[in-house]
């Protein structure tokens, strides 16, 4: 059975991909850049290896994107403290992780080859890694199976299985299986995770699994250790602000009416509405809405930072900046949650702000952990936004103990990342 989904995954699926991609190619500028990217990767690893004495230890490093790096990201610190001199490339999928990703913790960043199963083997053999370790959900058949046959152990951490996952359905399972079974170790987030997992692996695989949690907790919190020193107000004395972060189109037509309502019933209200591509179109349609309405309205760069006092709506118009302009705030609204899945709910949680988000959050274990603890919310539509932010922002009993139990989620779930590290070194 192997063999035969070798066979479908190399012969059928791949050329699907390929013809479907290069369709896109010529309506996606991501693709595009993405593709292009592709056919330098193994120019710029040639580049960089030239550069090393030859006998030094490197790990391979893959994310999808941005979101998956920072998941990464404390893993990729951790292990250098134990191992100071190993070198570290970084793979991204998309070029929003291989454009906005700069980090002084990655030696080399790459986009990952395309999953031919001559194009990946050639890279692996170019590098041979200690060891290719892969984050979330981002695997490739092809680089795990050539990784395999080289002998290089492939690690899986953060891994999550959401409920219902196609994933176990019977003949999808059995595809899957033979691509898990190939994993040296696979660390997931829950014991759910876990008991998914092993029912993929049907006890049949010598993969080291174990629960370790997910180290994208451990990333919020250091990134926000020093604005929690440097904010030991109570979230109440902060200006009366609403961020609006990650905003797809979906998101907007959802619950712009109420966002308006809210502006308008509450003098002292305002706004931070950030668009999840910020591009100078995007940006100038979202003032000249705001503006037509009557809002005095601030733009947000880093070249021409807000007045934080007086405007009513100010749009933000550059990535990289939410960690810090959620301490600006005292309720925060997510977007994806009506299109592709919500984004990242760990930095407002950080910052001690109550969080809403739309209802496609069902493989986020931080917005499972957030609803159950109190601290956030999914809504449905743009009614249910407005009268639960309409309920915090008019009794301060309400808000106070949401802000503390979104905060708490994040405390509660930090030390995946020293215990992924650790897995990587020993297992």
């Amino acid at each position: 059975m192997k063999y035969f989904w070798f066979f479908v995954y190399k012969i059928i699926l791949i050329p699907i991909v390929v013809v479907i991609g290069a369709i896109g190619l010529c309506f996606n500028k991501k693709l595009r850049d993405g593709l292009f990217g592709r056919f330098q990767t193994r120019k710029v690893l040639k580049n960089y290896l030239n550069e090393l004495n030859g006998d030094e230890i490197i790990y391979w490093f893959h994310a999808s994107s941005h979101g998956e790096f920072l998941q990464t990201k404390p893993v990729l610190l951790g292990l250098k403290e134990v191992e100071p001199h190993a070198k570290l490339i970084v793979s991204f999928f998309s070029p929003s992780g291989y454009q906005h990703v700069n980090d002084e913790s990655i030696d080399c960043k790459i986009y990952l080859p395309l999953d031919f199963y001559w194009t990946v083997k050639s890279a692996l053999r170019l590098v041979r890694p200690e060891k290719l370790i892969f984050a979330a959900y981002d695997i490739w058949p092809n680089l795990i199976w050539a990784a395999k046959e080289l002998g290089i152990p492939t690690v899986l951490f953060a891994a999550r299985f959401k409920k219902g996952t196609a994933k176990l359905l019977p003949v999808v399972r059995n595809f899957y299986h033979h691509v898990y079974k190939n994993f040296h170790s696979i660390y997931t987030i829950t014991k759910t995770d876990h008991n998914h997992l092993q029912l993929m692996l049907e006890n049949s695989s010598n993969t080291t699994v174990r629960v370790f949690g997910n180290p994208r907790y451990d990333h919020v919190k250091s990134t926000a250790d020093k604005f929690t020193t440097e904010h030991t107000k109570s979230v109440l004395s902060r200006k009366k602000r609403i961020i609006f972060a990650s905003i797809h189109d979906e998101d907007e037509r959802i619950i712009y009416e109420s966002v308006l309502r809210l502006l308008n019933d509450y003098e002292s209200l305002s706004i931070l509405w950030v668009p999840h591509e910020p591009i100078p179109s995007v940006i100038d349609a979202s003032v000249q809405r705001f503006e037509e309405l009557g809002f005095k309205v601030s733009i947000f760069s880093k070249q021409t930072p807000y007045d934080k006092d007086d405007p009513k709506v100010i749009v933000v118009d550059v990535v990289g900046v939410l960690s810090h302009l959620y301490w600006d705030g005292i309720i925060a609204y997510v977007g994806g949650g009506f299109s592709t899945g919500i984004h990242n709910v760990m930095e407002p949680a950080i910052a001690r702000l109550p969080i809403l988000f739309g209802p496609k959050y069902k493989n986020f274990h931080e917005a499972e952990e957030l609803i159950k603890s109190g601290g956030g919310w999914s809504i449905e539509n743009g009614e249910e936004l407005f009268d639960k932010i309409n309920i915090l922002l008019s009794d301060d009993s309400k808000i106070i103990p949401a802000s503390f139990a979104a905060t708490d989620v994040i405390h509660r779930n930090v030390g995946a990342a020293t215990r992924v590290v650790r897995g990587i070194i020993r297992d």
